[in-house]
């Protein structure tokens, strides 16, 4: 994981995603999920891209299930971008770096 990228859990979420101030993607994974591993890196990248603007983090579903289940998560990696405390957008599935990108900058305006 990358120095950029961050864990979260169901008690720190609120705090940490919700109230931030700024917008927060957040990507929803599991360590026997091989589609998550393979998202990892360009998890990583989106995260050293807009190191400042946007903050990354992680959780962990098996952990964590309660924000999982509140927020519907059914499968994954789903990766779902907060802005102002509130869900903006979310991909379900691996996606490409240029993907986040666009989804980032299409909520928040932030290019690098």
């Amino acid at each position: 994981m990358s120095e950029h990228v961050n864990e979260v859990s169901d008690s720190s979420f609120e705090r940490d995603v919700l109230q931030a101030s700024r917008p927060v993607l957040v990507d929803f994974w599991a360590e026997w999920c091989a589609p998550c591993r393979m998202m990892s890196p360009t998890v990583d990248a989106v995260a050293e891209q807009y190191a400042g603007s946007v903050r990354v983090v992680k959780l962990n579903v098996d952990d964590n299930p309660g924000v999982a289940q509140r927020y519907g998560i059914k499968g994954i990696p789903t990766l779902i971008l907060f802005h102002q405390g509130t869900e903006a957008e979310r991909v379900v599935g691996a996606v490409s770096k240029d993907a986040l990108s666009r989804m980032i900058e299409k909520h928040c305006g932030a290019s690098v």
